[in-house]
């Protein structure tokens, strides 16, 4: 009688742990790079498909509580200007700029915009926002006024286009146009 318990926990066991190591294998961690940034949350590999979370697929997402799951990300694409001179990269020092941004296939009511730029080291400031009241547009222009900015360091700077989806959310990056300043 002993061994059959003996036998019937090794039989049980066994199960237990092969099935873990199945499932370990089917849900597999991924790291995941978009646009040569690693996502913070990465992906996982189920039965062959990648799978990322929807936030880190870049817009904004919102959800309604019955399963559907939207992602909003306009086609937008940033033009940099010094006077009436298109650039993409800078010497270190301040330049007066302006940025002109065109939005187009936003299918969903929005509050606002805004443009902001990223130094190296991550601070970030705002350069112009507007509020739209939710207006649906499908495509805009959003120019900001021209500005001085002070390029401090060398390096890579990023220009950023966001949406606030509604009053109360807050600013989601879109997209992002990059500037390097060179000494």
């Amino acid at each position: 009688m002993r061994w059959k318990k003996i036998a019937l926990c090794v039989a049980v066991f066994s199960l237990m742990g092969g099935s873990l190591l199945f499932a370990d294998s089917v849900n597999q961690k991924l790291r995941v790079w978009s646009n040569g940034k690693e996502m913070a949350d990465g992906g996982y590999l189920i039965d062959g498909k990648a799978y990322i979370p929807a936030r880190e697929a870049g817009g904004v997402v919102s959800w309604d509580g019955s399963g559907k799951v939207t992602i909003l990300k306009p086609n937008v694409q940033i033009v940099l200007f010094n006077g009436d001179k298109v650039f993409g990269n800078v010497n270190v020092g301040k330049l007066k700029i302006k940025v002109l941004t065109q939005v187009d296939s936003l299918t969903d009511d929005i509050a606002a915009v805004k443009v902001a730029i990223t130094d190296p080291s991550g601070n970030v400031k705002d350069i112009q926002s507007q509020e739209l009241g939710g207006s649906k547009k499908e495509d805009f222009w959003f120019p900001t006024s021209e500005f001085t900015y002070d390029f401090k360091d060398s390096g890579k700077y990023r220009v950023g286009f966001y949406i606030k989806a509604s009053k109360g959310s807050d600013y989601v990056l879109v997209a992002e146009k990059v500037i390097t300043a060179l000494d």
